[in-house]
């Protein structure tokens, strides 16, 4: 019941009517932020930056125009009974704040218990970026990766872990350079068994 009621809200916000403005509309802010930083966006070095600027929001934010949900569709079931914990450790991401637009820059540890069928690891790299390419907060995020891989492939439990650097704390406003946030999310066996979930955080705190 829980997976048809997010894969209605997650269809419900697909069709939600947005006016997305053109690459123009895009280029022409930006020129409006260089003038407001007290700069001049007709001169040599910044004439060609709201282009820039345009595609690289086209790279950081392309997993709108993604579902994760798709990525992860094709298991395979022939694991001869495999039901111990599966976890794929530090995969990289880069991500930007939705509070901000500052960079996000972590790692996440994404395992499961299979229950009869297991995916692609690269699947469960690739359903992080999805999330991650977009404006985000890292609890959000977390959550998200977790809900959809539970929700996908059924298995006996998820658990995630995301440690990451946010610039809008490291570079500006408290300015605290070296600090990063934890969050985690543990669904079923996971969070029903202390030792279940502390050999993930095990795995999680040992780097190596």
């Amino acid at each position: 019941m829980k997976s048809q009621v997010r894969k209605l809200e997650r269809v419900a916000v697909a069709q939600r009517p947005t006016e997305r403005p053109d690459r123009a509309e895009v280029e022409q802010a930006v020129r409006t932020m260089i003038r407001w930083a007290g700069d001049d966006p007709a001169r040599d070095g910044l004439r060609d930056t709201p282009d820039r600027v345009a595609r690289a929001f086209e790279e950081y934010f392309s997993g709108y125009a993604l579902d994760p949900t798709e990525i992860l569709q094709k298991t395979f079931e022939e694991i001869e009974g495999y039901d111990e914990m599966i976890v794929l450790r530090g995969v990289r991401f880069e991500s930007h704040c939705e509070h901000h637009i500052a960079p996000i820059v972590g790692r996440a540890w994404v395992a499961y218990i299979p229950q009869g069928r297991v995916v692609g690891i690269s699947k469960l790299a690739r359903v992080v970026d999805i999330y991650a390419k977009r404006l985000q907060i890292q609890e959000k995020m977390t959550a998200q990766i977790a809900n959809t891989i539970n929700d996908v492939l059924e298995p006996q439990g998820v658990g995630v872990i995301i440690k990451a650097t946010h610039h809008c704390m490291t570079t500006r406003g408290a300015y605290k350079p070296g600090t990063d946030l934890v969050t985690s999310r543990m669904l079923g066996v996971f969070r029903d068994n202390a030792l279940t979930r502390q050999e993930l955080l095990g795995l999680a705190n040992s780097d190596t």
